[in-house]
């Protein structure tokens, strides 16, 4: 196949990752059509799979199936993700061994009613990374205060770990520090470091937020409307950037750990005014991953360019001018936050009680 926008984008350093999966994605090649168009991951999350098992009935005779063998809704939500994410995986393991482990990586995510539970999450993703037995595997855990004490833990485990609902920069700082203190307890016992992480930062939801608040404000703030969530990231890209050049990062570098990966997340449009895919265009750069909605990626394909952005300094600007307007982005992220568990969780109910539906 002929060289696509995505294998130019992975030139520029940066991984496209679908953030989707279905029986249909697995059963018909699809999997395999994306990944020959430069695709190198997929990522999945409570919402994915309560679209894809609980809205179609391309699940239901394999429910029933289950439900016969006496399995409740929750063995089978389980047996089901597990069983399709190691399909998955399986499919790209090609694209882990081709990269030396940096891409081909699927993630699971624990359940999200546990994010509030330190020990229960470190054990769920414990039992999960096992299960799947692979190693292009992620398991997904929010960033909450207590998600980030299980990544740290997690990490010093041997569990490969993407860090999920990342919203400010300061929530990503502190999942940054996380790794690189699960890393430091594997080299202080002389273990590998090759554990595989990423952070994932939530990007066009805090347009949608800080939009509304500037609408609000009863001035023209047309300047800022569909920037935010991008300078936002921007920043977060520059920590990124400080916290793996210094000094206690090389050491541990120097004996085999690979970066943390930031991943930007939730880069579909949501603003039908704003370009389809400004959130891919305008967020490549070196040691990053994108993870892609199918449709904003068809539109990347089609009309996207690919290209590094490296001047900051508007995002700077704008970012005080947000702060003097009265919008307070720390706590629009904060938020942010406790919607989107809320929706995961709600999601996650959903699922059981269609599985629930669906068993007969």
């Amino acid at each position: 196949m002929a060289a696509t926008v995505l294998h130019k984008t992975a030139q520029l350093g940066q991984s496209i990752w679908l953030d989707s999966i279905s029986r249909k994605l697995l059963m018909t090649g699809e999997l395999e059509d994306w990944i020959d168009k430069g695709v190198s991951g997929v990522t999945t999350n409570p919402s994915i799979f309560e679209q894809a098992i609980a809205k179609t009935t391309d699940y239901d005779g394999e429910i029933r199936a289950l439900a016969g063998e006496g399995k409740s809704a929750s063995d089978i939500y389980e047996f089901l993700t597990l069983q399709e994410v190691g399909a998955a995986a399986d499919v790209l393991r090609p694209v882990y061994d081709r990269t030396g482990g940096l891409d081909g990586y699927v993630s699971l995510e624990v359940n999200p009613l546990l994010a509030e539970d330190a020990s229960s999450t470190v054990s769920e993703a414990r039992r999960l990374f096992s299960a799947l037995s692979r190693p292009n595997v992620m398991i997904k855990i929010p960033a909450t205060p207590e998600g980030v004490t299980a990544v740290e833990t997690c990490i010093a485990d041997g569990v490969n770990v993407n860090a999920t609902l990342i919203f400010s920069t300061k929530q990503y700082v502190s999942v940054a520090e996380a790794y690189i203190g699960g890393l430091r307890q594997r080299a202080e016992k002389g273990l590998p470091l090759s554990v595989a992480s990423v952070a994932s930062v939530f990007v066009s939801r805090i347009d949608t937020a800080a939009d509304a608040l500037l609408s609000s404000k009863g001035e023209d703030f047309s300047d800022l409307k569909g920037h935010i969530a991008l300078d936002n990231a921007l920043m977060t890209y520059a920590e990124f950037q400080r916290i793996f050049a210094t000094e206690p990062w090389n050491r541990l570098s120097k004996k085999g750990a690979r970066v943390q990966r930031p991943l930007w997340a939730s880069t579909g449009t949501k603003n039908p005014a704003y370009s389809d895919v400004l959130y891919v265009e305008n967020l490549i750069g070196k040691d990053t991953v994108n993870t892609v909605p199918p449709a904003t990626l068809n539109a990347f394909l089609e009309h996207g360019k690919a290209e590094t952005r490296e001047d900051r300094e508007p995002a700077r600007l704008r970012l005080a001018r947000l702060a003097k307007s009265g919008v307070d982005l720390d706590a629009v992220c904060a938020k942010l936050l406790k919607e989107g568990l809320n929706a995961f969780n709600v999601a996650f109910d959903l699922l059981i009680q269609s599985l629930a539906k669906k068993m007969g």
